[in-house]
């Protein structure tokens, strides 16, 4: 194995941190609708308060939607629908109302005003804690208010990939699927830190 070099010119630098697990956030736009936009740049942040960010690039109708009505419900599609989160990633829902478009299904959510998706295989009810503004997006950072999982896909553990799995974007049109489960040694030793 070769020693590590400087990432050539042109290469993307985020691309060392993918794939990434996929989410569409369903948003409350201006315009009466709800859009839904997949977003790879995500990650929980906090126990206590329990927080996710979600990174959203500031010229994408998301972000105008999130500015205008501060709630989103995110919502964890699963493998079976790569099709469906690659189109809808793929067009704004500034020109086309995405959920007629594609044939969405929502339901109401318990404690936003924010629908869910209801084929989603997890959907996470937020509200907008904080938001950061770096370069070109806005780091939106959300309180959960709800979480609600399929019971027959989850463990105490989280998902149960005999029965299901998550989209990881890599780049374009390229997910992944997580593949095989691997189990670190116990440090037998209390008193090593590695």
């Amino acid at each position: 194995m070769m020693g590590l070099s400087p990432l050539p010119q042109g290469y993307r630098f985020y691309y060392t941190l993918h794939p990434r697990p996929t989410v569409l956030l369903a948003t409350r736009c201006p315009n009466g609708r709800v859009n839904l936009m997949p977003a790879s740049w995500n990650m929980p942040v906090s126990e206590e308060p329990p927080t996710i960010a979600v990174a959203i690039d500031k010229e994408s109708y998301t972000f105008e939607c999130l500015e205008y009505h501060p709630e989103a419900t995110i919502n964890i599609p699963s493998s079976q629908h790569l099709d469906l989160v690659y189109a809808l990633g793929s067009v704004s829902g500034r020109s086309i109302d995405k959920v007629n478009r594609y044939g969405i299904q929502l339901e109401e959510s318990l404690r936003i005003s924010v629908p869910r998706w209801k084929d989603a295989i997890a959907s996470i009810e937020a509200k907008v804690y904080e938001k950061l503004d770096v370069g070109e997006v806005g780091l939106y950072v959300f309180e959960v208010v709800g979480v609600y999982v399929d019971l027959d896909l989850y463990t105490r553990w989280g998902w149960d990939f005999r029965k299901t799995n998550l989209l990881l974007h890599g780049a374009g049109r390229s997910f992944y699927l997580v593949g095989k489960w691997l189990r670190a040694k116990k440090n037998r030793d209390p008193t090593q830190v590695y």
